[in-house]
């Protein structure tokens, strides 16, 4: 999808929905004004624009990205681009952010890795706001006006300056994905653990990488076997700092359903050691998309039995029941995070999102059991014959989970299967 300068100063680009130019770009082309009609997608991430002028003009613009610039203030440019409902300004130098300048139509607004020390009262006015991503700031209050947010689904809060997790927030009805680990309010916990060398892996190929690392298969002669060896990024990531999922992953203990921390890694970057997973296990979904935004996608052709949605959301409940007797949330309890195997035998995975809890405090259990709930709900829309009592004992227990009122859902211990 990407363009140059040169091909839109050309008038070839006329009529386009998608653009994205990455060309070092210091001031906001204005032949772009040419694509007025026709845009949907904006994409000028990865140049050095510090500031917009009015895009009104774009009566058809849904999703604009501007990442990795030099913004030092969320631009007043959106205000009347009415179809705007995704917005991004991930990695700029933000610091500024004023009163009623986005549209009303945003539900998922992107502020990753900038300065803010503070966001505006006026946040509270973008009722359609699903998704909101924030690691990465400096924040050390959230404005009450954002307990209007009723639709708001995922919420990212790691490495900010909070001291407290607002109450209100966590009573938000349809909250399911919160992360707020790398805050004063959620004190990342190191665990003891075997430490091997780098030197002592023989390291095969790269088996996968996420947002916050590459994972490899390698052999250890530690342990005379095959390991997957997780070497992470140093960067803030949309989940947080790497240093606090390496040691959610330390502290979530063993358990049948979580993939097992051998050792830690000597190595210049942070590393984990962990249980090679065979490659028969496939995830169970995909990621969202701009048009699901915050609930995962699933291969067309994928239908599942009931009896193994039974099987996968057992062995989640007790996993995720596991590591909040720990004082640990998951964050991302998602399709996409969980693996399988042909007999649907079960994984829980990534733990980027985890953050650290008071264990005596379980409204922070039951947010994350309306991500169990959805994740119910997305594999009962798979299974192929929608009847019969396990089906309904699943969607009555999906019913439970997915109540409004957080006090109200049940605790994954509570849960029968």
């Amino acid at each position: 999808m990407r363009h140059t300068l040169e091909e839109l100063r050309s008038g070839k680009l006329i009529g386009i929905k998608e653009l994205k130019i990455e060309e070092g770009l210091e001031s906001f082309p204005e032949e772009l004004f040419t694509l007025c009609d026709s845009l949907e997608l904006l994409d000028l991430s990865g140049n050095k624009l510090e500031s917009l002028p009015d895009l009104s003009r774009f009566k058809n613009l849904k999703i604009a990205f501007f990442s990795q610039n030099r913004f030092t203030k969320v631009p007043k440019a959106f205000k009347e681009c009415k179809n705007l409902f995704m917005l991004g300004f991930k990695a700029n130098f933000i610091e500024e952010f004023e009163e009623d300048i986005l549209p009303l139509s945003i539900s998922w607004l992107i502020l990753t890795d900038n300065k803010l020390t503070s966001l505006p009262e006026s946040i509270g006015k973008l009722t359609k706001m699903k998704k909101f991503p924030l690691a990465g700031n400096r924040l050390t209050s959230l404005p009450l006006s954002m307990k209007n947010l009723k639709n708001l689904e995922l919420i990212r809060l790691s490495a900010n300056s909070l001291t407290e997790i607002p109450k209100w927030l966590i009573e938000l009805p349809k909250l399911a994905y919160l992360a707020f680990s790398g805050n004063p309010c959620s004190v990342s916990k190191e665990s003891a653990l075997k430490v091997i060398a780098y030197k002592d892996l023989e390291m095969d190929k790269l088996l996968g990488e996420g947002a916050s690392g590459k994972i490899y298969r390698a052999h250890s002669s530690d342990f005379n076997t095959v390991v997957a060896v997780k070497l992470f990024k140093g960067a803030v990531t949309s989940d947080g700092y790497a240093k606090d999922e390496m040691n959610a992953c330390i502290s979530a203990g063993e358990h049948p359903n979580l993939i097992k921390v051998l050792a830690r890694l000597e190595h210049k970057d942070l590393g984990l050691v962990l249980e090679f997973i065979d490659p028969s296990y496939i995830n169970l979904g995909n990621p969202p998309n701009f048009d699901t935004c915050s609930r995962d996608t699933f291969e067309d052709d994928l239908s599942i039995k009931v009896e193994d949605a039974l099987k996968v959301a057992s062995a989640v409940a007790c996993a995720a029941g596991h590591l909040h007797s720990r004082g640990l949330m998951h964050g991302d309890l998602y399709a996409h995070n969980i693996l399988v195997d042909s007999t649907y035998n079960t994984y829980l995975g990534d733990f980027g999102a985890a953050s650290f809890y008071e264990t005596r405090d379980k409204s922070y259990e039951r947010l994350e059991v309306l991500a169990f709930g959805n994740l119910i709900e997305d594999m009962l829309n798979l299974v192929d014959v929608k009847k019969g009592l396990e089906y309904q004992r699943l969607r009555s227990l999906q019913d439970r989970c997915q109540e409004k009122i957080v006090s109200l859902r049940p605790l994954f211990n509570e849960m029968l299967f």
